[in-house]
């Protein structure tokens, strides 16, 4: 195979500091790979990949690959990817701090292939404490915008977004758990378990541009819809939620169970709790995030972190075949 490759650049900006030491880490290993076969031939295309995992006080991450076949005629925008010391493509960070790679191709192809790999370290993280959070309304009124204020990340994330907008059939839903009084800890979790109770998990029942309102009149979808209910639910009540893409280890250790959603891109929420930081939850399988889930990035919604997209002149209409492989590596 011809493959053009690259890896997490040498002069990227300082990484967030990881505490601990490596050897309380869960290691698992990563292959993303997406290929496209057109129905016709592709005479010009332009690609975004958000394929570089985060560096996170729980999640440490080495020797991340992208290769790309064919060869990119040309690689867009940032700072210079370089593997072995040899220039390979460029990078650049986005207004959340992922790392995004941009490619493109000015020769006809009829299949892309786009395969991502890394190892990721992870670390336990303390279960989120619901008696150490304030009420959800003095959270959200701490949120709300007023004349002097700083404008924060927090408050960013609080905005309504395309997929996950503030809407009244969502606040009503959201405040079956945040009831009066309840922390923010206490209301997150219970939404979380709401919408596990309530959805039901069908590939192919959305798609990717369906919005937070209609996949909770339809109460069903996949992982990326499970998000974006809960971020526009807890945005409806004036509290800050992001979107992460990631990844589920496809296979659990014995006598646990298998998550929904291995074998493919993952999603989860993250909510704002001023007492704890983000708290991560993810309302597909309705568990608090731990060391089977990798971050790639986050954003607003999907659109922020969607891990490849494009612009191509050609290739009729193609459905990518996507495969994830999660598996734990050797202590």
């Amino acid at each position: 195979m011809n493959e053009s490759t690259a890896s997490i650049p040498e002069a990227a900006p300082p990484l967030q500091a990881v505490s601990g030491q490596a050897d309380d880490l869960v290691w698992l290993k990563v292959r993303h790979e997406t290929v496209y076969d057109y129905d016709a031939p592709v005479e010009l295309a332009h690609h975004i990949a958000h394929l570089a995992p985060r560096e996170t006080p729980r999640q440490q991450v080495r020797d991340w690959r992208l290769y790309v076949d064919p060869p990119p005629d040309e690689w867009l925008q940032g700072r210079p990817i370089v593997d072995g010391g040899v220039p390979q493509g460029q990078s650049s960070v986005d207004s959340w701090g992922n790392t995004r790679v941009a490619f493109s191709h000015a020769r006809v192809h009829a299949r892309l292939q786009v395969v991502s790999s890394f190892e990721a370290g992870l670390r336990h993280m303390p279960e989120p404490d619901p008696d150490n959070s304030p009420p959800w309304e003095e959270a959200a009124q701490e949120l709300r915008y007023h004349a002097g204020a700083v404008r924060s990340e927090e408050v960013e994330f609080s905005l309504p977004s395309t997929y996950a907008p503030r809407d009244a059939a969502l606040a009503a839903f959201a405040r079956e758990a945040f009831t009066p009084g309840a922390s923010v800890v206490v209301g997150s979790l219970a939404l979380m378990h709401l919408i596990h109770e309530r959805f039901t998990y069908e590939p192919q029942s959305t798609n990717v541009a369906t919005r937070a309102p209609e996949a909770l009149a339809e109460l069903r979808g996949v992982c990326q819809d499970f998000a974006h209910v809960m971020i526009g639910a807890c945005r409806s009540l004036g509290l800050a939620a992001r979107y992460v893409s990631g990844y589920l280890l496809t296979q659990p250790p014995p006598g646990q169970p298998r998550l929904v959603g291995a074998d493919a891109s993952h999603a989860w929420v993250q909510v704002w709790c001023p007492a704890q930081g983000w708290i991560r939850l993810d309302p597909t399988n309705a568990v608090v995030v731990g060391t089977d889930h990798v971050a790639l990035g986050w954003g607003r919604d999907y659109a922020d972190v969607a891990p490849l997209r494009g612009v191509i002149r050609g290739g009729g209409s193609a459905v990518p075949r996507v495969a994830v492989t999660v598996t734990p590596m050797a202590p």
